[in-house]
C-alpha cells in the first residue's frame, strides 16, 4: 500500500492520493491553483466536471472555510495541457 496522503475531491467525493488530484487554496478572497500555496487547501480531480460541480455546489469555500471568488480562467487549467 502507498504511503501517498489521500485527499478528496471536492466535486465528486472520491478519494485519491495527493498527487493525483490538483490542489487549491485561498489567495486573499480569491480561489488560486497551487501545490505549494500557503493555508488550507482544497482538491479536486483532473476532470473539469469535478471543478465545475465543486463550484456549483459551494464546495471550494465550504472546504477552505472562507468565501472566494472563482475566477472562471481557472477552468483552463482542466482543459489546457494534460488536465
Amino acid at each position: 500500500m502507498s504511503d501517498a496522503p489521500m485527499r478528496t475531491c471536492a466535486g465528486c467525493g472520491r478519494k485519491a492520493p495527493q498527487h493525483q488530484l490538483l490542489r487549491f487554496a485561498a489567495v486573499g478572497a480569491r480561489l488560486a491553483a497551487g501545490r505549494t500555496l500557503p493555508g488550507r487547501g482544497v482538491y479536486t480531480c483532473r476532470r473539469l466536471v469535478c471543478f465545475e460541480r465543486a463550484q456549483e455546489r459551494r464546495g471550494f469555500s465550504r472546504v477552505l472555510r472562507t468565501t472566494v471568488v472563482i475566477d472562471p480562467a481557472l477552468a483552463r487549467i482542466y482543459t489546457d495541457g494534460d488536465g
